[in-house]
């Protein structure tokens, strides 16, 4: 029994050496495996592009609403039921064409009245006259006394000042039965009519009888945020901000379909105080509409050009955007990409003009970037910047 443990004993140091040299072969198969898997992936073949510098035109784009350089409330002088509507919603009208007629009956009964009123007040007056050419040479042949006739005087004055008041009313009466018939103040188009035929319009009336917008030229509305402005005071040229403006270059609107708008317009103005609640001040640009395309109340965006000698170009797509930056993959001497954050002076299309971030000739990832990481190694297939501008000129 005691000879069996010791032969026991001898065995055991034997079989643990070949468990562990066991282990440690399968080890390293197990390393040159994956090593020969890792060196059977070849790094990533991904197209990169050489930040290239050229001359170019950027845009600023600011969101705008568009207003009719008129646009006329057309309102009621006189109370009274609408006899017609001569118009209808969206049509274009004439300065002058007749849009609403009130019912006159009213006021034509306020016109005979008036007018019956100044008759009786000339008759008076006549009378008067009458008596004071009656009483004068009598008074100077002293047959009656100069009492008599100065008192034919003051009733011939008060008979004259009643004609006046007389004449007066009758103006009025004719001017508010002109008011029954509604015209048209300028040209333009009709908006909305909330009334109908029959009903009973008025000065007290709080809601317009319709809008009239003249839009042979129309203003666009937009804002530009305290620092764009102070970057256009400082860019553009003049002693005053009056002078910049004048010299700032024609402008484009953008329509809500993403469609540019086939006439340029100017900038015109600038309010003189920012909006403090927003940060802001409004600048107004006029564009001409000889074809009635754009609209009061209509949006668009207001693109102003900005020349650049030149500009260090990247398109879009080489692109990607986190926590409001925007960054490109640069790649470096041993093929190994890195992000790095770019400043963004402009856009033109597909591409954006940089102002910080990069250098010109430095190498950057064309395509691709959601497989990239830093630190990642590519295999860089090289675009030429002249070939990429054919395929997508700016």
């Amino acid at each position: 029994m005691t000879q069996l443990f010791q032969q026991n004993n001898m065995y055991k140091p034997a079989g643990f050496l070949y468990t562990m040299l066991l282990l440690a072969v399968l080890s390293g198969c197990a390393s040159s495996s994956a090593k020969t898997e890792n060196a059977g992936m070849p790094p990533a073949e991904l197209p990169v592009l050489k930040v290239a510098a050229v001359p170019a035109t950027t845009y600023r784009e600011y969101n705008a609403t568009l207003e009719g350089k008129v646009n006329v409330e057309i309102r009621p002088q006189v109370d009274g039921y609408l006899d017609k509507i001569y118009v209808d919603e969206g049509a274009y009208v004439k300065a002058g064409q007749p849009l609403f007629r009130i019912n006159e009956r009213t006021y034509q009964e306020q016109l005979s009245n008036a007018s019956a009123s100044l008759q009786a007040a000339k008759a008076n007056e006549e009378k008067a006259e009458v008596e004071v050419n009656r009483l004068t040479p009598l008074v100077q042949n002293n047959v009656v006394s100069d009492v008599q006739l100065k008192t034919a005087n003051a009733a011939y004055q008060a008979a004259k000042a009643n004609v006046a008041q007389a004449q007066a009313m009758v103006s009025n009466a004719r001017i508010n039965l002109g008011y029954t018939l509604i015209t048209a103040p300028v040209s333009g188009y009709i908006g909305r009519i909330p009334f109908k035929t029959g009903s009973l319009v008025g000065r007290g009336e709080t809601q317009a009888l319709t809008m009239l917008s003249d839009v042979n030229e129309v203003y666009a509305y937009f804002s530009m945020s305290e620092i764009d402005f102070l970057q256009f005071k400082n860019k553009t040229e003049g002693k005053t901000v009056q002078d910049k403006v004048k010299k700032l270059p024609p402008v484009e609107l953008v329509l809500a379909d993403n469609s540019v708008y086939q006439e340029k317009g100017r900038i015109e103005t600038i309010e003189g105080q920012f909006d403090k609640n927003i940060g802001a001040i409004s600048f107004r640009a006029v564009f001409p509409n000889a074809s009635g395309l754009l609209r009061s109340g209509n949006t668009g965006r207001v693109k102003i050009p900005e020349q650049f000698a030149s500009a260090l170009l990247i398109p879009q797509e080489a692109t990607f955007e986190l926590q409001d930056k925007v960054f490109v993959f640069t790649v470096g001497d041993s093929n190994k990409v890195a992000s790095k954050p770019i400043t963004v002076s402009g856009k033109n299309g597909s591409y954006y003009f940089v102002e910080k971030g990069v250098q010109p000739g430095e190498r950057i990832v064309y395509t691709g970037l959601d497989r990239l990481r830093d630190g990642a190694v590519i295999a860089p297939q090289m675009m030429s910047m002249d070939s990429l501008l054919k395929l997508k000129p700016l």
